[in-house]
């Protein structure tokens, strides 16, 4: 009987080993994929850019090639993580993701009539993109003063058939925190790592906490302690990107638990040229005496009387 359990025992361990071999959950990779519609191939997304030129997609609204992705993060269709998990860098798949699992199954009572005075002047027209209360959707009809507006995703009810190749593990640390921003707002940035000696007030426990009053206030001390810190340069598009204005507290939360990093610093670099009142000091510098008259004589200041003052500070 004891025979059957130890053999039981290393059949489990030999099995999950297996399942640990090649891609696993929290592995970042870079993948290059095409995905179209079942019915019909329309194309869904792509990382190939002659594809997206086949296609007619405008290929200059868009930039192309492998997309970094962290396994088990729900960056791609569940069913696809599913795929890579156990394969390694070069292999291929192929899979077909079910509608309910891709955009979702088509629903009829999505497709809502609303009033027309809804829809911005621009868009009260049939196959218009629309947004409506917070939902988007597209209008099918206008009749009158009332709109037909489809709120189901324009994919909804397609099956999807997902191609990939694993090109690449990404193991350097920097490169993975650039790909997951890249994969997150759609940007480049530059980032660095540093471990960093901040002081902190932490808490002072007393070894006679029953003797203490309770109501006697806290004791704190400063201590030194190092902080893992993932460096982010700001950049004008980085400040006006949508994404990190509405969401930039979920984003570092992400990258905080992805990287295994204390926190993260936005820095911003402020340089230039040397300080004045532009359109008068800039222009002054280096001028000429008749460009100084000029400019004095605009700012409604006599140069003779100043020289006259200086001069007579002099004696």
């Amino acid at each position: 009987m004891s025979n059957e359990s130890e053999t039981d025992v290393d059949e489990e361990t030999a099995d999950e080993e297996e399942q640990a071999e090649g891609l696993q959950k929290g592995d970042v990779v870079k993948l290059a994929y095409t995905a179209r519609t079942v019915d019909g191939g329309q194309l869904v997304d792509t990382t190939d850019e002659e594809v997206a030129e086949d296609d007619g997609i405008d290929t200059e609204e868009q930039e192309f090639g492998p997309r970094t992705i962290v396994l088990g993060e729900n960056h791609i269709f569940p069913d696809v993580e599913q795929d890579i998990y156990g394969k390694e860098v070069g292999d291929e798949g192929d899979v077909t993701v079910a509608a309910a699992d891709a955009f979702g199954e088509y629903d009829e009572e999505e497709v809502r009539t609303v009033s027309k005075d809804k829809i911005p002047e621009d868009d009260r027209y049939p196959g218009a993109h629309v947004d409506i209360e917070g939902e988007h959707g597209h209008v099918e009809t206008i009749i009158g003063g009332r709109a037909r507006v489809d709120f189901n995703h324009p994919l909804a009810g397609e099956d999807v058939e997902y191609d990939y190749e694993i090109l690449e593990e990404v193991t350097d640390r920097e490169e993975k925190a650039q790909g997951i921003i890249q994969m997150m707002l759609d940007m480049e940035l530059d980032v660095w790592f540093e471990t960093d000696t901040v002081e902190e007030e932490q808490l002072v426990e007393s070894e006679d906490d029953e003797d203490e009053d309770e109501e006697s206030e806290p004791e704190y001390e400063t201590v030194e302690v190092e902080k893992e810190t993932l460096y982010i340069e700001a950049t004008p598009q980085l400040t006006m990107n949508q994404q990190w204005m509405m969401g930039k507290q979920q984003i570092a939360q992400q990258l905080t638990q992805l990287l295994d990093i204390d926190r993260i610093i936005v820095q911003e670099e402020i340089g230039g040229g040397g300080m004045g009142m532009p359109g008068m000091m800039g222009g002054m510098g280096g001028a000429g005496g008749a460009d100084i008259e000029d400019a004095l004589e605009d700012a409604d200041v006599d140069a003779e009387e100043i020289v006259e003052e200086i001069e007579g500070a002099e004696e």
